[in-house]
């Protein structure tokens, strides 16, 4: 099983190069980055997590910056969006920076997506709140068109434009992986109709513990047509576990991270040393 990090890079957090490379010095695979634009002081939906919003959302730093500066300083480390707001991104502008940073981190770049819950911060982009879903998926293949073709065009409903040129490409093919985060079992759907792979997420709404879903989702992917065991499974958000990452490493999981708080090196290190020995114990 591999496993990976995440942080809400902020200006007093440690930062993204130091974190990166004390991740790969520990043997792990992955560092995500999450994203919001901004927060509007209004709040038309409650947060997906259930309670206040804390602070590190309010001061999160742009995702496709922190992850740049952790791939320049790192040389197998995974870098990934977890997530990518999609439904509050342009589409050519964001496939643009996919295939950058594919390309500066020489192909170790996972493209992360969510569709987002905080209805106020999309209508602020001009997103529509009922239908981001669909924006969300044609703004998907639109970016597949891009990555892909030389004369890429895409028309959709949400998304439309006439052949066009567009580079660089993304060093991986046909581009970096997909992987679809959110709660059972929308995000689920939408991983296997457009993704590479499932980020599964429990929420207040969607209690029900990913040891149940995970076989689930497989017999979605087989009924779907797609074969299970091609999709990346990454679970965030993980405590200090052994027996229930050792549970998630006999479904096949192929990777779980830890949610690092956006504190300093002198808080972090000692959190990622505890998951080494964590590491040990489940991969042997």
């Amino acid at each position: 099983m591999k496993f990976g990090a995440s942080m809400f890079f902020t200006d007093y957090a440690m930062t993204p190069a130091a974190l990166a490379v004390a991740l790969e010095q520990r043997g792990f695979d992955m560092l995500w980055a999450p994203e919001h634009s901004h927060i509007p002081l209004a709040r038309k939906t409650p947060f997906v997590l259930g309670g206040d919003l804390p602070k590190r959302y309010y001061d999160v730093m742009d995702p496709f910056v922190t992850l740049t500066a952790a791939a320049m300083a790192t040389r197998t480390l995974k870098i990934g969006t977890g997530v990518c707001l999609i439904a509050q991104r342009d589409p050519i502008q964001t496939a643009k920076l996919v295939a950058s940073i594919d390309q500066v981190s020489g192909g170790r770049f996972v493209f992360g997506v969510g569709n987002g819950w905080n209805q106020d911060e999309m209508e602020n982009h001009g997103t529509v709140f009922a239908t981001r879903h669909k924006l969300a998926r044609e703004r998907v293949e639109a970016m597949k068109a891009i990555w892909t073709q030389s004369n890429a065009e895409y028309h959709g409903e949400f998304v439309n434009f006439a052949p066009m040129m567009t580079w660089p490409k993304p060093v991986q093919k046909p581009h970096p992986p997909i992987l679809v985060g959110g709660a059972f079992p929308y995000s689920a759907r939408r991983a296997i109709r457009y993704g590479d792979g499932w980020m599964p997420q429990i929420t207040s709404a969607s209690p029900t513990p990913l040891t149940e879903l995970i076989p689930r989702f497989r017999q979605m992917a087989t009924e779907a047509g797609r074969n299970p065991a091609g999709f990346d499974i990454s679970i965030g958000g993980q405590t200090e576990d052994v027996e229930l990452i050792k549970r998630y490493r006999d479904l096949a999981v192929t990777r779980v991270s830890v949610s690092l708080p956006s504190e300093n090196a002198e808080t972090i290190l000692p959190v990622l040393d505890r998951w080494v020995a964590i590491m040990r114990a489940v991969n042997g």
